[in-house]
This record gives structure tokens, C-alpha cells and sequence, in this order.
């Protein structure tokens, strides 16, 4: 079996993932596959919709492929990660512009590159399993994928809660932070794509959705209003480290298992994109200043190591989050030049 499925079902341009036993995580190949299938459906009259769901239980998809990233990485070969993330990014804004209906179904782990490729679509679709986050700074990366824009735009200070913890989100959580729109049982999926494809009618999925299950954030919101509202993350740390009470103290643990630097970006990067007239171009570009430099000046190849290759669970950091680095955050995030994302 291939990674990826891609074929045309009735009026419906159909997306399959394919690679459940990786949990559909995204290589550049399948990036690329994705990106042509979509440039090309958006001229076909006979492709009324399309849909993007993925094989197995466990996950939508949990993220990009990360080992290749690693390898080449750690052999010097920074082109090969620019590359990645520059053809990953222009599929991130062809979804979000998409001219078309762009459903997505969400079951199990949605998380980085799995958040790109589904929550970017216009009818984005969640059940009891799904499980979404933004898990980047774990590995010394920032929120990307256009996953920047959406946390910036998620209501109050729920978009910075979510980057600088990586906490994972329910399906009512993930319709409450604007990363999902409808809840449909699982059980309901088959029916109803069998009904987007013979009629091509988006209009079947309001018929099909129900009230999604409460999440927590709700009950939480205001005190995570009032504990990561600063512009920085020296002032965040602050906040928990004063406040009482179980949520500043698990926030607080799970941001110490974080890279400081990539934390400090990700701060940084959700204030400026809070600035009315932001769009999906403009995060992509800032997170691609990050990534474009993560492997060479970053933490991302210790984060790796840490996480996938030796499973320690215990980076060495560059920085400290007692003194979250300032200035090296803001030459991770300078203008790139000549090097810029471009899209075509």
C-alpha cells in the first residue's frame, strides 16, 4: 500500500492517508501528491468538493516525517529541511485559499503537520477521538503549518495557552479554539462522505452534526486570560510561578519540558499576527524564519534526538526558562532576504 490515496469519487476529489502503522505522518512526497491533486481539482468542473480523511484509529494524521529531517540534519544538509517546509507551507495556503469546499475528518491524533493539512479547510470535521494540538516546542520548533495564525486567532489568550503547552484539545475544545467546525460521530463518517461524493452537497454535514461533547477550556478561559496574557515569555513564567491553583502548575511543568528559545517565538509570533489584516501568507512567512534556521541555530536536532531517536525525554536545551533568551528570539524570527518564502 502507498502512502496516500488520491482519486476522484463521484463529484467528490478524494484524499486518503494511508499510512496508519506511522499514524499518517506526512512526508514530502505525500506533500507534494497533495498540493498537484489540489492545483488540479480547483479547474475540474467535475470536482465539486473535496474530502481528506485518513486510515486507522489512532490518528488524522500526527505530523510531518520527521526522521529524513533528523538524518539529513545532523549530516549537515540544512537544504533538504528549507525544501520540506517551503513545498509544506505553499500546500498550507493553497488549502486555506482553496476555491472549493475542503472537508476534512479528524479522528484520533491531529497534531503539526496533521493540523496543516486538515485545519486549514473550510468544513473541518471532529468525533469523540479526536485529539488536536500544536506539539511543536516540544522538539524545539514553533507552532507552523499556518498553525501560528490559527492559535493567533483562537479567542483571548487560548492560541498561547495551547502553542507554549502543546495541550491537546477534545472536539469541543478544538471547535472552541477555532481549529474544528462540526462534530459528527465516527460511526456517522461512512454515510455521510457517501453522501458528499454522490451529490456534492456541503450542506450534508449540517444535517449530519451534533452538539460536540463540553471541553475544559471553557471553564478555564479566564484564567488562562489572566495567566498568559504578557507579550513576553519572561512575564508568562512570572504569572505562573506567583499563581495558585492546578492549572499554572500544570502549565507550568509542561513548558518546562519545552525549548525556552522556540517558546520565546512562539510568544513573539502570536502578538504580531494578532494585528488586524494578518492572513495564512503572513504566518507562514514568519514561521518559515524560524524554520529555515531551526537545524543550524535551534534546538530542533537535540529536540528530535530527545523525542524520536533516543527517546530520553531529556533535551539539552540551548537556553534556560529562567532567563528565556530575547534576543536570540528576535534574530530567529529577521527577515530571511533573498531566502523568503515565496508561493506560487
Amino acid at each position: 500500500m502507498s502512502d496516500i490515496s488520491i482519486r476522484k469519487t463521484g463529484r467528490a476529489g478524494r484524499i486518503t492517508l494511508t499510512r496508519p502503522k506511522a499514524l499518517n505522518a506526512l512526508s514530502h512526497d505525500m506533500t507534494l501528491k497533495i498540493s498537484a491533486a489540489l492545483k488540479d481539482w480547483a479547474q475540474d468542473d467535475a470536482v465539486s468538493l473535496v474530502i481528506v480523511d485518513a486510515v486507522g484509529d489512532k490518528a488524522f494524521c500526527a505530523g510531518g516525517d520527521i526522521q529524513e529531517l533528523y538524518d539529513t540534519g545532523r549530516a549537515g544538509d540544512f537544504a533538504y529541511g528549507q525544501r520540506f517546509w517551503r513545498d509544506e507551507y505553499r500546500l498550507n495556503a493553497r488549502i486555506a485559499d482553496y476555491p472549493k469546499p475542503y472537508i476534512a475528518f479528524m479522528q484520533g491524533y491531529t497534531m503539526g503537520g496533521g493540523v496543516g493539512v486538515a485545519c486549514h479547510g473550510s468544513h473541518r470535521i471532529v468525533c469523540l477521538s479526536s485529539r488536536i494540538s500544536m506539539p511543536e516546542c516540544g522538539i524545539g520548533l514553533v507552532p507552523d503549518v499556518g498553525g501560528s495564525l490559527l492559535l493567533a486567532r483562537a479567542p483571548g489568550c487560548l492560541g498561547t495557552y495551547l502553542g507554549l503547552t502543546t495541550a491537546r484539545m477534545g472536539p469541543g475544545d478544538a471547535i472552541l479554539a477555532g481549529f474544528a467546525d462540526w462534530f459528527v460521530p465516527r460511526s456517522d463518517w461512512p454515510g455521510l462522505i457517501e453522501r458528499l461524493e454522490q451529490t456534492g452537497d456541503v450542506t450534508q454535514i449540517d444535517a449530519a452534526a451534533r452538539p460536540a461533547p463540553p471541553g475544559r477550556l471553557a471553564t478555564e478561559r479566564a484564567e488562562i486570560n489572566t495567566l498568559f496574557g504578557a507579550e513576553n515569555l519572561q512575564d508568562i513564567v512570572t504569572a505562573l510561578r506567583r499563581a495558585r491553583g492546578d492549572l499554572p502548575k500544570s502549565a507550568l511543568t509542561a513548558m518546562q519540558r519545552n525549548s525556552p528559545l522556540a517558546m520565546a517565538c512562539t510568544v513573539r509570533m502570536l502578538h504580531r499576527l494578532r494585528r488586524t489584516g494578518t492572513g495564512i501568507r503572513d504566518a507562514l512567512d514568519l514561521e518559515y524564519r524560524f524554520t529555515h534556521r531551526a537545524m543550524e541555530h535551534g534546538d530542533l536536532l537535540e529536540g528530535i534526538r530527545a523525542a524520536v531517536i533516543d527517546k530520553d525525554r531529556n533535551p539539552d536545551w540551548q537556553h534556560d526558562l529562567d532567563a528565556p533568551p530575547q534576543e536570540e528570539a528576535a534574530a530567529m524570527l529577521r527577515t530571511l532576504g533573498d531566502a523568503s518564502l515565496t508561493f506560487d
